[in-house]
């Protein structure tokens, strides 16, 4: 086993590890919400908790389908070895990013942290879908190398909630910021980590071909 497929299956082993936390924690462990509803406060509109679950649900379910299929798509060599399934995998990641897109847009002038939070949800909503989309347009003119370059960038904002919550942590419990300026600041701290990861990983060697040949 090289490096390469090392890494590959520490990320798999982390990513599952994730999809199961948040899976748990969401369906069964709180599945009102109930602690992270209790956050919000001040807000513009009403909010319908009801209405609010469901669009979430949906949220996280998509969210990790978007995580899982986007992996799947970056592994094994799955373009020169299953060029159909890898073709059909991207489109159900391209859907999932739409769909957590739209619903977090519906979510967005709920956001804990208020206006300062929409704004930025919505900022980190155009930026994921017009880098999913230019990864788009280079596949279709062939662009194999700039596909892959796009796609990594995309699949980066896929961390966007474990990051929020990283940075809410360190800055509400380590430091004391309250909770909410905790939430805006971390927000816009893993706008710009997202950003600027993908171009470190993209300029290093053998950057653009997948974790595992």
């Amino acid at each position: 086993m090289d490096n390469r497929q090392a890494f590959y299956k520490l990320i798999v082993c982390l990513l599952l590890i994730y999809m199961g936390y948040v899976l748990v924690s969401n369906f069964i462990i709180d599945p009102g919400a109930e602690t992270f509803l209790s956050r919000k406060a001040g807000l513009a509109r009403e909010l319908k908790p009801w209405i609010w679950l469901k669009v979430m649900y949906i949220h996280v379910g998509f969210a990790c389908m978007a995580l899982a299929s986007g992996l799947i798509n970056f592994s094994t060599g799955s373009y020169e070895k299953r060029p159909r399934l890898h073709r059909m995998n991207g489109y159900v990641y391209v859907s999932s990013v739409l769909i957590v897109v739209l619903t977090s847009g519906y979510m967005a002038p709920y956001a804990t942290g208020g206006k300062m939070s929409s704004i930025g949800f919505n900022l980190l909503n155009i930026i994921w879908l017009a880098v999913t989309a230019i990864a788009l347009i280079h596949i279709f003119k062939k662009r194999v190398r700039l596909h892959r370059q796009w796609m990594i960038r995309s699949y980066a904002f896929c961390f966007t909630n474990v990051l929020i919550h990283l940075f809410t942590l360190v800055l509400h419990k380590m430091i004391g910021i309250p909770y909410a300026t905790s939430y805006t600041l971390g927000l816009y701290g893993s706008i710009v980590l997202l950003m600027i990861a993908p171009e470190v990983l993209i300029r290093g060697k053998g950057n653009t071909r997948p974790f595992v040949k």
